[in-house]
């Protein structure tokens, strides 16, 4: 657990602190909890969840998961019904700042006590109303074997030039060796996060290290981004994938090409370690998405958007029911061993938590251990976040097929962010 604990406290959250406005409801016999998911992937593990803690208590727990990319719309669809989500999730500052009117103050909750640092704390004016649940990594989940095959080791690819090296060989032997170099880089809304958020993270993180930028700017420059296509092209050039069919390609898709062995290099996170099982434990390599700015010292994505918020117009006792649970969540043997386990698999920033046994958070804590900086989240700082990433994942298919040259995604990530600040700042 100290291993797993000294990645969370190397990982130096940015955000800052918001606040919130409380207005109680009625009171009923027994509080209820709605929780709206965040997570489609661990959807059946919070429902099993659910179910655990309805048999043990008695009080109901009903979580619903919302599509991927939707997250924000159904809440505002959900918060305002008669049944609204008593449990949330916001992904920082910028969340809590749309939603604040619904969130609690939850300073002297038994949730907040088990946290192991007050960073995983969100806060305003010493009231805290969010907190962190899970931090995670993401990087290019790499199949050690099938680079073996195709002459190379993982030790091979210390940074972008390395990589390009590697991917492009491979592509160019693609029929001989029976894989390619990456999976399909899809644009439908189940995987197209993985680069309007995760992968634009990258120029936004080098761009406000470098600016020490620290609060949401109204203006984002670019300056990164012709590293930022850089990468791109190398994911949708070295691919079995044509780069014109890349809106239909799914999240599924570049999963079961991982796992049937058809490509070296995956996209991911911390989270696909259950998916990423298939090829074998031994068999898993976990590499930074070298951007060629400080490749050196690069390490993985690292960070947290997850934060769990109560809503502070449910009723009282579905308020005190909420919080029993979250308390449960962070502290029981069912609670912390869920959270750690499945699809889930989870680092929690609780005193209580359980490290999963997820061999890309070890590759993680080795890469601090040898000296790497871990690429802080910055994309929690978007504004206006599904209607800028919808802008970017439209620019790149429009690139992608060659209908546009890169100036239309440099337009829709700097333009576009000017646009969605002003428009949510009026």
């Amino acid at each position: 657990m100290k291993k797993a604990f000294s990645f969370a406290l190397c990982l130096l959250l940015m955000f800052g602190l918001l606040a919130g406005c409380a207005r109680g409801g009625g009171e009923s016999e027994q509080g209820k909890v709605y929780y709206l998911n965040f997570k489609p992937e661990a959807n059946d593990d919070w429902q099993k969840l659910a179910a655990a803690y309805t048999a043990e208590t008695g009080v109901e727990v009903k979580v619903v998961t919302a599509a991927s990319g939707e997250y924000e719309k159904t809440l505002g669809v959900e918060i305002d019904k008669d049944a609204a989500p008593t449990l949330f999730q916001v992904n920082g500052p910028v969340g809590l700042s749309a939603w604040k009117d619904y969130a609690l103050d939850i300073s002297d909750a038994d949730i907040v006590k088990e946290l192991i640092s007050e960073d995983f704390a969100l806060k305003l004016d010493g009231k805290v109303y969010g907190v962190a649940f899970a931090y995670e990594a993401y990087g290019l989940i790499t199949n050690k074997k099938l680079l073996q095959e195709a002459g190379y080791a993982i030790e091979d690819i210390t940074d972008f030039t390395s990589l390009k090296q590697v991917a492009e060989d491979i592509h160019s032997r693609a029929a001989e060796l029976g894989f390619d170099a990456f999976t399909s880089s899809g644009l439908d809304g189940s995987s197209s996060w993985r680069f309007s958020g995760h992968l634009t993270n990258l120029p936004l993180y080098y761009e406000f290290t470098e600016n020490n930028v620290n609060t949401q700017p109204a203006t984002i420059k670019g300056t990164y981004l012709d590293n930022f296509k850089a990468v791109w092209d190398l994911y949708i050039q070295n691919s079995a994938t044509d780069p014109k069919t890349l809106t239909s390609k799914t999240g599924s898709d570049a999963v079961a090409e991982f796992q049937s062995g058809k490509a070296v290099f995956y996209q991911n996170g911390t989270w696909e370690y259950a998916n990423a099982l298939s090829v074998g434990k031994e068999n898993i390599g976990y590499l930074p998405i070298y951007f060629g700015v400080d490749d050196r010292s690069q390490g993985l994505c690292a960070g947290t958007e997850n934060y769990w918020v109560v809503n502070s117009q449910a009723s009282e006792a579905d308020r005190k029911a909420t919080l029993d649970f979250l308390k449960w969540l962070a502290t029981s043997e069912k609670g912390t061993t869920a959270m750690s386990s499945g699809e889930m698999s989870f680092v929690c920033p609780f005193k209580q938590a359980k490290k999963p046994d997820n061999l890309l958070y070890d590759i993680v804590d080795e890469l601090i251990a040898d000296g790497k900086q871990s690429v802080k989240w910055m994309f929690p700082y978007t504004p206006n976040t599904d209607a800028w990433r919808a802008e970017v994942v439209s620019a790149l298919a429009a690139y992608s097929a060659g209908e546009q040259d890169f100036e239309v995604v440099r337009k829709a990530i700097v333009d576009g962010w000017a646009t969605q600040y002003q428009a949510s700042h009026t």
